[in-house]
């Protein structure tokens, strides 16, 4: 038996360099290898098991449903399909908007622009999103992104986009003194740049509300901010709630922390939507978006799109996130998570920076120096101790997410309070492990 290097294109890598274990199983919050051994998963893969591994609400969904209809395609109606809107308008309080399903968060950006443009009669409307942000690898996502990864495949004017400073506190573009200057900054620059290229010439403003895997966690006042620039300019305001939905960061989605005033005009989803047992993304518009568009041809469509098998495992999905009421445990462990991580930033001074903390959901930025800010290695590269640390974790049997500079904890809802003192525990003996320099200057 082969490696699957020697079969599959494997992504976000070198592909001749691809080294991985396989995974044949999984419970809870740990994923079973083909060895035996078991690995507690801190980062719910790639931010999308928000309910574990092997769920059996959603493992008897997606039989279920099998031995019922597996496929059928958009153009005729489906019972999951119809239950799953349902539920995702109840949720999100997009009473009496729609529901767009495509395969991913991807191509849920991309045809949320396609809507956008639609909507605003603006089909070559401008979108403006930030840098450092991620929204896809196919052409326009990329364009949307300000990603290190895929901004030199692509030219995000020519696609009609235009990006903004991000609103990163820690290292504000405009060196705020604080968070909130900071925040007040960002949406500025968005608001300039919608009047310095017209109101009437842009579409939409398509932003991550919070968790992101570029690590950066906007001061709250931001979204309040945006949402205000955006309507007074009678700009639509899209929300990429890809990685940020589904109780990861203490609600349903992250917007609805700063109160229903500030819903955006469209919303983006995938991810956490099927609990990552089935592909799936969305794209869900309020009424006042739906209406302008009810009575015009639609020229979009995948045949996939509503998938009978994902869209029942969709409806599963929040089932359990409200039977077993995930999003209000996501707020509550992520408060004690947050607490834990501040323990550990006053031990070790390579933690420069701690951001989110409102579900289970945080960001550990390392540095070389405290008092410069100085990066352990410029992004978005990582250091050879951050290597060693990771690799090391992993063998311990835990696996953290990382991405550069950054330790990006993101565990299943589902996880276990004791799962979580441990893996916070071995974070805490690793870092005196690979960054003892930094303890010894402390002292």
């Amino acid at each position: 038996m082969g490696n699957e290097r020697d079969f599959v294109l494997h992504s976000w890598c070198v592909p001749g360099d691809w080294n991985a274990p396989t995974v044949v199983g999984g419970r809870g919050a740990r994923l079973i290898l083909e060895d035996g051994r078991e690995i507690l998963d801190m980062s719910s893969l790639v931010e999308c098991s928000n309910l574990g591994h092997q769920h059996p609400k959603l493992v008897a969904a997606l039989k279920a449903q099998a031995d019922k209809l597996a496929f059928v395609t958009a153009a005729w109606g489906a019972e999951p399909r119809r239950a799953l809107a349902e539920r995702l308008l109840e949720v999100s309080g997009f009473a009496g908007g729609r529901v767009f399903f495509t395969l991913g968060g991807g191509d849920a950006n991309d045809n949320a622009v396609r809507i956008a443009r639609q909507a605003t009669k603006r089909p070559r409307g401008l979108i403006i999103t930030r840098d450092r942000s991620y929204h896809g690898a196919t052409y326009m996502p990329m364009a949307l992104s300000g990603d290190a990864r895929t901004a030199h495949q692509v030219d995000a004017e020519a696609w009609g986009v235009r990006h903004v400073p991000p609103p990163y506190a820690y290292r504000c573009p405009w060196n705020s003194r604080t968070p909130e200057e900071c925040g007040r900054r960002a949406a500025a620059a968005v608001a300039d740049t919608i009047d310095k290229e017209r109101a009437e010439n842009v579409a939409a403003v398509l932003m991550e509300v919070n968790a992101g895997s570029n690590g950066i966690v906007p001061p709250d006042n931001f979204w309040p901010e945006l949402r205000r620039v955006t309507r007074e300019r009678g700009v639509l305001l899209v929300a990429d709630e890809v990685m940020s939905g589904f109780g990861r960061c203490g609600d349903w989605f992250a917007w609805q922390r700063y109160g229903p005033e500030n819903r955006p005009d469209l919303m983006t989803l995938a991810k956490g939507l099927t609990g990552a047992v089935a592909p799936l993304g969305a794209v869900v518009m309020s009424a006042e978006v739906y209406a302008r568009i009810e009575r015009e041809m639609f020229y979009g469509g995948l045949t996939y799109c509503g998938h009978p098998l994902s869209c029942a495992a969709g409806a599963a999905a929040i089932d359990a996130y409200r039977d077993e009421k995930l999003v209000e445990r996501s707020r509550r462990l992520g408060a004690s998570m947050f607490a834990e991580l501040q323990k550990l930033a006053a031990r070790h001074p390579v933690i420069g920076d701690l951001r989110g903390g409102h579900g289970l959901f945080a960001v550990v930025e390392l540095v070389a120096d405290r008092k410069t800010k100085a990066p352990i290695a410029p992004w978005p590269a990582q250091s050879e101790a951050m290597k060693a640390l990771l690799a090391a974790a992993r063998e311990a049997g835990v696996s953290f997410g990382s991405r550069g500079n950054l330790l990006i904890l993101a565990p299943p809802l589902v996880i276990a309070e004791t799962e979580l003192a441990d893996a916070l525990g071995l974070l805490d003996r690793l870092l005196t492990r690979f960054f003892p320099a930094s303890l010894e200057r402390a002292s």
